[in-house]
């Protein structure tokens, strides 16, 4: 029997050429959105653990609270603090709060306390983190002061260095069986980032921070818009002490506290190194209301020039000095603002107007503003909406597709229109089989590997085309991956009230991000294998290429797609490889998902290159993002 060989598949080539210039990469290039989803904020990152801590999540009852103890009560009664704090717990005996999924015990950590209580007799409330059943106490504190007027009260929990961390407690108020006491509104914080008072989670923001990301585009989303006019994020009522503020139901089913406002937003911008990207309500809800542009939106639009004054303003400025009595005298560095929220959803056609109106008004007082329109591209529909009395300075483009077709949109920007306005790619992520406002609760929370690989192809592509591409960021950011706490299928960052985890997709992203230039590096991709699915056909290897002008770095990303491994021939003319380099490979399984369990299932490896020459030809492992650090030398 005669055995003829195989033919060999030849490597693909990167051929490279540093004489030739490439477009300025943009310095803002990734970052982050964000919105109430998931519980995003609270029950997320926002570090409350009390739940329902102003007991207005029902009207009936007292969500998320029990009584504790033979013979205890407690009910909702209409004698509250104030407008914002309208209904009191009233409790005899002892009272739980089973937080967000349960309370984290941390060893050797501090808890603090803040309440407004009065009693009908004098005595302090013992406050406790204890185990369900109640026959563990982790933590232990009296809360003194307490008599017949209302009073903010504090005390600090702190456990011991022997305790084991549990998910599952409750924190309890044993007010006495002998009294009346009246909760008006109950706080539970451990420590946070940066030791900020009424702060964020620490590992969370760590994970943040660690992604480089150059901008946050804030408050939404669908959560800036609302299901209705008065569930709006309106940014006035979310200012000030947390008590004084209201809340608003969020348009994904649940009650936000609003814990997270306007300064919040900002600070998480300034802790996370990212500028802040101001999305400001344009008189369009998600019920389909909308206010034509005249008179009726002018409220809206002076509104939106308050809150610009509020975050750029100085002392001498009405907005500006209300932000430095906050606590911030410093205005923070506002470059973006984008008008309204995904409104080529409204139907009506009054966007233009209403466009129109915000930008004239926002460029009038700040002309050195970046002002966004919110009907880039072609919307979930798949109608476009141009804006034609203005040339906004980029549109908001938003793509949720299958895996398969995000690879196919690598391509998208390399013949884009170069004269229309720039692109801000303010949402987007591949998805497996099933549309995640499809799936829902009932998949996920967080991507595979196959939509990894979509992802890191898309990325490929914004890069290259950072000249017209300035912006994007990925969404949803954050998921609650406890049974009830997500609405949306696949999102970057999971966790539950004690661990948390990074999805294949966030170590794509936070490659890309940490390995990038200040120059794109024209080049060309020959050999490239083909993958087929149907009767369509794709390149079977992605790849962008960047360079640091001033040390001489090059950064190249590769994306392997296939089921085998590729081998890669770099040809580079203009310089040469020197000695050292880094190789960072995420590779597994297309169905291979991070968990709580299995945090880092999916995750990237660095190896370190040394002796380089001129035939080096990296290997990309079978279902692969390669990202390439090397030094260039002449």
């Amino acid at each position: 029997m005669m055995i003829f060989p195989l033919p060999i598949q030849e490597p693909a080539r990167l051929s490279l050429d540093l004489t030739k210039p490439g477009v300025a990469v943009s310095p803002m290039l990734y970052g982050h959105m964000t919105e109430e989803i998931n519980f995003s904020y609270d029950g997320g990152l926002y570090g409350e653990l009390v739940r329902n801590r102003a007991f207005l999540d029902d009207k009936k009852q007292p969500a998320h609270w029990s009584a504790v103890g033979e013979g205890a009560y407690i009910g909702l009664e209409r004698s509250g603090l104030s407008s914002a704090r309208p209904i009191a717990l009233k409790v005899r005996g002892a009272v739980a709060n089973e937080g967000y999924w349960g309370i984290p015990v941390r060893p050797s950590t501090s808890y603090k306390v803040e309440l407004w209580t009065k009693a009908d007799a004098s005595g302090p409330i013992a406050a406790s983190i204890e185990s369900p059943d109640g026959s563990t106490v982790y933590a232990r504190a009296d809360v003194k002061g307490v008599d017949g007027e209302w009073r903010k009260l504090s005390a600090v929990l702190k456990t011991n260095q022997h305790v084991m961390p549990v998910n599952d407690a409750r924190f309890v108020l044993r007010t006495g069986n002998n009294r009346s006491t009246w909760l008006s509104q109950v706080s539970l914080f451990p420590p946070t980032f940066k030791n900020r008072p009424n702060g964020n989670r620490q590992d969370l923001m760590e994970m943040l921070a660690a992604m480089k990301p150059r901008f946050l585009r804030f408050p939404g989303g669908n959560y800036l818009e609302g299901n209705t006019p008065k569930d709006r994020f309106d940014w006035k009522k979310t200012m000030g002490p947390i008590e004084e503020r209201p809340g608003h139901m969020s348009p994904w089913g649940y009650r936000s506290t609003d814990g997270v406002g306007l300064l919040e937003f900002l600070i998480w911008c300034e802790d996370t190194g990212a500028k802040p990207l101001l999305a400001v309500y344009a008189g369009y809800t998600l019920n389909g209301q909308h206010v034509n542009a005249g008179p009726a939106l002018q409220p809206f639009v002076d509104e939106a020039l308050e809150e610009i004054e509020y975050v750029t303003g100085g002392p001498e400025t009405k907005w500006g000095a209300q932000r430095a009595k906050d606590g911030h005298p410093k205005p923070f560095p506002l470059e973006y603002v984008e008008v309204g929220n995904e409104d080529g959803f409204d139907r009506s056609g009054s966007y233009e107007g209403r466009f129109v109106q915000f930008y004239d008004a926002i460029k009038a007082k700040y002309p050195h503003l970046k002002v966004i329109s919110s009907t880039g591209g072609t919307d979930p529909i798949g109608v476009k909406f141009p804006i034609t009395q203005r040339k906004p300075d980029l549109w908001d483009e938003h793509y949720y597709f299958e895996a398969w077709d995000m690879m196919g949109m690598a391509t998208k920007y390399d013949n884009y229109d170069r004269k229309g306005p720039h692109v801000f790619v303010g949402e987007w992520a591949s998805h497996d089989t099933v549309a995640p406002w499809v799936a829902g609760a009932q998949a996920g929370p967080t991507p595979n590997m196959k939509c990894t690989i979509g992802d890191a192809a898309f990325m490929t592509g914004l890069e290259r085309n950072s000249d017209l591409v300035k912006m994007a960021c990925y969404a949803p950011l954050l998921v609650n991956v406890n049974k009830g706490g997500r609405q949306w299928s696949l999102n970057l960052i999971g966790y539950d009230n004690l661990n948390s985890f990074g999805s294949p997709s966030y170590y794509a992203q936070k490659m890309f991000a940490e390995n990038i230039g200040n120059r794109t590096v024209t080049f060309t991709l020959s050999g490239v294998p083909t993958q087929t699915q149907g009767d369509k056909h794709l390149p079977a290897l992605f790849a962008s290429a960047t360079r640091n002008t001033k040390n001489g770095n090059l950064y190249i990303k590769l994306v392997n797609p296939l089921p085998t491994a590729q081998e890669v021939t770099l040809d580079i003319v203009g310089g040469h490889l020197g000695r050292e380099g880094t190789k960072t490979v995420l590779s597994g399984d297309p169905k291979a998902v991070n968990t709580i369990a299995e945090p880092m299932k999916v995750a990237p490896v660095v190896t370190s290159l040394h002796d380089l020459t001129s035939d080096f030809r990296p290997t990309l492992p079978p279902h692969s993002v390669v990202v390439l650090s090397l030094k260039i030398v002449h």
